[in-house]
Formats: C-alpha cells, sequence, structure tokens
C-alpha cells in the first residue's frame, strides 16, 4: 500500500503528486500563493487543516471565508488566540466558554477577577499582536497519556474527563502559542487569515465577537438580546444545579450509573418552568385571550404546547388550538423564495386576510367558521367543509407556528390581550471549558431522528434540506425573538446521549459521493464524544419523545 505517487484531483484536473505532500503544496504548485482567505479544505469530502498529508488518491476542494464550513474554521481559530492572549496575559484567570450571542461566544471568568473593561481592551490588543505575527495553528498527534500528564499538571478536569471515553491510542492537538487544546475540527493556517474580531466587557464576563460570514472586514453592531441572555443565564443556573456543565461530566455518569436521577431533575425543571409560564398566563386572565407559541424547526414547540396545555388546565383555563396551516393561500399562490421554489415558511404563504378576520372575531366572543386545507390538492376545502369555533368564558386561543411573535400575524389583536412565547433548544452543554457546542446541532440531530422515523426522510435529504431551513428560519423567526414575554429551552442536558443511539446509524447511511457527507461526517465526530443513554430512560411526557417516538401525547 506504499504509493510513492497518488493522483488529486483539483479544480477538475487530475495532477500526480510525491505522497504525504500536504494540501498547501498541492494548492502552491498549481496556484502559486494560497490568500489568507482561504482557511481549510476537503479532501475526499472530509474537512481538514491545509497542513494535512495526501496519502491516497482523492478529491481536493478549498474551504474559504465566506464557506458555511469556513465560517467554524474562524471562529474555532479566532477562539484559541483568544485563549492564547488570556493566558499570557491573565494566567490565574480561567475562561469558561457560554452561550452563543449573535456573532459572540459569551464566556465566564474564574478564579482572579479583573476589572472586565481593562481586560477587554488588553486581550484584544493582544490578539491583534498575535494576529500581526502570523503565528501557524501546530497541528501535533500525541498519545493519549502525554496529553493526559500534560492537562492533570494543569489541572483541567474537564478536558481529562473527556479523554476518559475516548478509546483511541492517539490524540490531535493544536496551538498557536502556549496554549494547548484538542483539536475539535480544522484550524486556519495561520493568525494572519484572522484579521477581524473583537473583545468587550458583557454582563458577568468578556464577548468574543467575530464578523459576519458575509462580510469579513468589520464587525456587525452588536445587539444585546436580553431576553435570550437571561434564558441562557437560566440555562446555566440549571446545569451547575445538575453539576454538568461539559460532555466529560455527562459521560461519567452515563459510565457509573447516575443519569438516571439527571434525568428526572432535568426534566422536573422543564415541568417546573411550564407551569410557572401558566401560572403567569392565568394571572392576566381574562385580559389575555391569544396565547401565542414560536420557534425554529424542532425546537418541540408542539409538545410543549400540549404540556402548556394541561397546565393551564390546572389554572382552570381550558386552551384551544387554532392550526395556521389551515390559513395556507391554495399553492399556486405561493410566494417564491429566491431559488424560484414556494416558501411555505414565508408569512405571505399565510392568508394574513382571512385569518385576522377570523381572529379578531374570535376574540370578541363570536363563532368563525375556520377553513380546511387539503395539503394533498394544495388548495383549501370547499366552505361547507369548514369547522366552527367559539371562544367561551374560561377559554384561551392557542396558535403554534414560526410566525407567532411576528406582529403582522396577530396585528388585529391589542398588545395586552396576547402572551408570546419562544420555544428553542438552546444547548448550553460545552464540550470542555473552550469549546462549544454549535445550538443548531442540537435541533439538527433531534430533526434528523424525528424525519426519519416519522417522514421517511433519509438522513441525507434531511441535511440537503437544512441550509433552506436555516435561511427561513434567519428571515422569519430569529429577528423576532425578543419580542417574545418569554422564552423556554427545550434543551435537555442529556439528548445528544439519548439522540447518538439513532443518529450515528441515520448518518452513516450518507455515501460519501454526498454533497451533504462532510456535515454527516462532522456530526458523526461530534456524536462520538458522547457516551450513548437508552431511549427508555426518556420520561413519555419528554419534549425528547416528539423526535424518538413513543410520547404519551398525540402527535
Amino acid at each position: 500500500m506504499n504509493h510513492s505517487h497518488v493522483d488529486v484531483v483539483y479544480l477538475g484536473l487530475k495532477r500526480r503528486v510525491p505522497s504525504g505532500s500536504t494540501v498547501a503544496d498541492v494548492v502552491r504548485e498549481v496556484d502559486g500563493e494560497i490568500p489568507d482567505t482561504v482557511l481549510s479544505a476537503l479532501v475526499n469530502r472530509r474537512q481538514v487543516m491545509l497542513d494535512f498529508p495526501i496519502r491516497g488518491d482523492a478529491e481536493m476542494e478549498l474551504v474559504r471565508y465566506g464557506d458555511r464550513d469556513g465560517e467554524s474554521v474562524y471562529k474555532r481559530s479566532v477562539s484559541l488566540m483568544f485563549y492564547e492572549a488570556c493566558q499570557q496575559l491573565y494566567p490565574d484567570v480561567r475562561t469558561v466558554i457560554g452561550q452563543s450571542l449573535g456573532n459572540c461566544y459569551h464566556y465566564q471568568l474564574r478564579g482572579g477577577k479583573p476589572e472586565l473593561g481593562e481586560m477587554a481592551v488588553a486581550v484584544e490588543e493582544k490578539m491583534r499582536v498575535i494576529h500581526s505575527e502570523r503565528r501557524p495553528f501546530l497541528r501535533q498527534t500525541v498519545t493519549i497519556e502525554e496529553v493526559e500528564n500534560f492537562f492533570r499538571e494543569r489541572g483541567q478536569e474537564d478536558k481529562l474527563a473527556l479523554l476518559r471515553t475516548r478509546r483511541s491510542s492517539t490524540v490531535h492537538t493544536i496551538s498557536c502559542g502556549s496554549f494547548f487544546d484538542i483539536a475539535h475540527g480544522p484550524y486556519a493556517p495561520d493568525t494572519g487569515c484572522l484579521p477581524t474580531f473583537g473583545v468587550m466587557a458583557f454582563e458577568d464576563g468578556l464577548l468574543l465577537r467575530f464578523p459576519r460570514r458575509g462580510d469579513r472586514s468589520r464587525l456587525p453592531k452588536f445587539a444585546p438580546r436580553p431576553l435570550l441572555f437571561s434564558t441562557y443565564a437560566e440555562t446555566r443556573r440549571w446545569q451547575e444545579l445538575l453539576e454538568i456543565q461539559n460532555i466529560g461530566q455527562l459521560n461519567d455518569l452515563c459510565v457509573n450509573g447516575g443519569i438516571r436521577p439527571i434525568v428526572r431533575v432535568a426534566e422536573g425543571l422543564h415541568e417546573k418552568k411550564i407551569s410557572q409560564i401558566a401560572d403567569e398566563i392565568a394571572g392576566r386572565s381574562p385580559e389575555v385571550r391569544l396565547v401565542t407559541v414560536a420557534g425554529p424547526s424542532s425546537s418541540g414547540k408542539t409538545t410543549f404546547a400540549m404540556r402548556l396545555g394541561v397546565q393551564l388546565r390546572v389554572n382552570g383555563l381550558e386552551p384551544v388550538s387554532l392550526s395556521l396551516d389551515n390559513y395556507y393561500v391554495d399553492r399556486r399562490d405561493t410566494p417564491l423564495d429566491e431559488d424560484g421554489k414556494p416558501d411555505f415558511e414565508a408569512l405571505d404563504a399565510i392568508d394574513l386576510e382571512l385569518f385576522h378576520d377570523h381572529l379578531s372575531q374570535l376574540m370578541e366572543g363570536r363563532q368563525v367558521a375556520t377553513p380546511r386545507f387539503d395539503f394533498l390538492r394544495g388548495t383549501r376545502n370547499p366552505a361547507d367543509q369548514w369547522k366552527t369555533m367559539q371562544l367561551g368564558e374560561n377559554q384561551i386561543l392557542v396558535i403554534e407556528g414560526i410566525h407567532g411573535l411576528n406582529d403582522r400575524l396577530t396585528s388585529s389583536v391589542p398588545r395586552n390581550r396576547k402572551y408570546r412565547i419562544y420555544v428553542s433548544a438552546l444547548s448550553q452543554l460545552a464540550i470542555d471549558d473552550h469549546n462549544r457546542i454549535f445550538t443548531s446541532d442540537a435541533r439538527l440531530v433531534r430533526r434528523l431522528v424525528r424525519d426519519r422515523f416519522f417522514r421517511g426522510f433519509t438522513a441525507e435529504r434531511t441535511l440537503d434540506l437544512w441550509g433552506r431551513v436555516r435561511r427561513g428560519e434567519g428571515r422569519w423567526i430569529f429577528p423576532f425573538q425578543e419580542e417574545a414575554d418569554v422564552m423556554f429551552n427545550s434543551a435537555l442536558v442529556y439528548e445528544p446521549a439519548v439522540l447518538k443511539v439513532f443518529a450515528e446509524r441515520f448518518l452513516l447511511q450518507v455515501p460519501r459521493a454526498s454533497r451533504v457527507y462532510p456535515e454527516a461526517f462532522r456530526l458523526l465526530k461530534f456524536l462520538s464524544l458522547f457516551v450513548p443513554v437508552f431511549p427508555d430512560e426518556v420520561p413519555q411526557t419528554s419534549i425528547l419523545r416528539e423526535f424518538i417516538g413513543g410520547s404519551r401525547f398525540d402527535h
């Protein structure tokens, strides 16, 4: 198997190069200089660093800033610069990664307590020096014993816990100076490829700021998002109560038989929060007659709405559902997206005039004949098949759908008569103190499993559609999330360990030739970090049952 030369297909042409040539060697031979916008590469559909040695025949393409895969490389690399600067300037301060706020990562500080404003300025200045030095990101492969000894000497229990369940005898590490970390993905060639970043004080920690994917030249204006931050802070308190902030701690419990009480407490925290929301709605009755439940794909809106309904009944209120799906315009009238395809997630896919008329009448206690939509024919049923509705004295209307926070949907109802809820899976479980889990990955893995079980979609199809889903969320959901009266975080700290049982098998079925294989490969590496939890540990009322099946609620 030891070939002196290999064939590499790059830019549509096959080239024979010496075995062991790096990606950078091939690019320089063909293109000359490598632009600093090139951050990594895909070799046989797997994302790698430019120092990756090619030892077999390969297809190769570059990943640049502006690509979705390039965005994660940029943020990961800037984060390492941040840790290097913090360690150099504040060796007694431990930085712990938290939530994502727009194009920022929030960090808590443990140990020493420097003045946050001064620290932010000093760290950003040090990062600019590191950027100007064009330090290479150095990847090494070391034995697991070596890296464990390294982290043990420095008291980094978060990384030791992660390594305890690792079965490989070697570990990839990364550095751009004295700060060493486990490499959880590709990094940029050097710090010179990372020109735009910022550090600022925020709340009880620091924000590391990034440019948008479409414009590397500047930082976007920072929007505080207080409701989102307070929801994350609440989740942080929940995880501190459970004593699970990172994957290593979760894995320890799974291995040592301590996961069952964690499941019960995590589910109990959900139920307590839902009960508090129902109490608040009841406290505003009879003025509030409309509750809207909005959130992105796979956030668990349906189960949340059903569990909220139970708690509303405990408070003497009877929830009545009104489905937005029945107010779609005929399919031929559906607006088109930028690709010329029907955009069913657009607000104008709803017959707003009819919906507003019916909503205002229902709020006034009048009887309304509500439409029924035939999804097979793509048209509304005849009016004689519509269903009459009327709100009774102790009834409250509940509307679940992605547009629930958009004022255009409920403009016929005064603000004081409606209560708006935003639901999303805002995962705050981290890999370790310095590496976070992408918030959207929690929902994507949920959707992979649900689509396979309940829609017959392959993982390949789900991954292929995910980009369009995310674009729709960015247009119709996320801009309105701060308009909610309350946010409910549907993420469960233990759920990736359950979803792994199903999602791994589905992702392994994605063929290597598929254009979504790089994403499938990335998710498989992510799921490999978890010790599995058997699904029979999940209560039948859990939001997680909406995705794996076995729910007590009728979906």
